[in-house]
């Protein structure tokens, strides 16, 4: 694998930084990697892609923060075909609250339903667990490319 996306959604900028730590992880493993905001990612774009990588946190009441929800209605509006794209997810959220990383789980779902297959599992950072969401993701990142290999 050489080049991949990731895409990230975020209320306060910590998905954000994480998704350029999981880009930088993948770099020094010889994956290219764009990382680009979820609501600047055009959705039919995501027909083409091989692999995209979603980092997006919780917001609110479970809601998907500001940059991702325009991206989700647009998939939903527009449904492209995604049937020939593999994605991993991994979710930021606080295990204190009862919606705890359901903005992953609504993406996930979302990209399922056009007929995206998730490859690995999904990852996910507590915020309650006093651990750096980039170390979480950049160890869970690794793992995913392994299963990532072309068929």
């Amino acid at each position: 694998m050489n080049k991949l996306t990731v895409l990230f959604g975020t209320e306060s900028g910590n998905a954000e930084l994480v998704a350029e730590d999981v880009a930088a992880a993948l770099e020094e493993n010889g994956t290219t990697a764009e990382v680009v905001d979820m609501q600047d990612y055009p959705v039919d774009d995501l027909g083409a892609e091989d692999l995209v990588i979603l980092v997006v946190s919780t917001y609110g009441e479970g809601d998907l923060p500001a940059t991702a929800a325009p991206f989700r209605e647009a998939l939903v509006e527009s449904k492209p075909d995604l049937s020939g794209v593999r994605f991993a997810a991994f979710g930021l959220g606080d295990s204190t609250y009862e919606t705890y990383n359901l903005g992953v789980a609504t993406l996930r779902s979302t990209f399922t339903a056009l007929g995206a297959t998730q490859i690995g599992e999904t990852g996910y950072h507590d915020a309650d667990s006093g651990l750096n969401p980039s170390d979480v993701a950049v160890a869970w990142v690794n793992t995913v490319l392994t299963l990532a290999a072309p068929a």
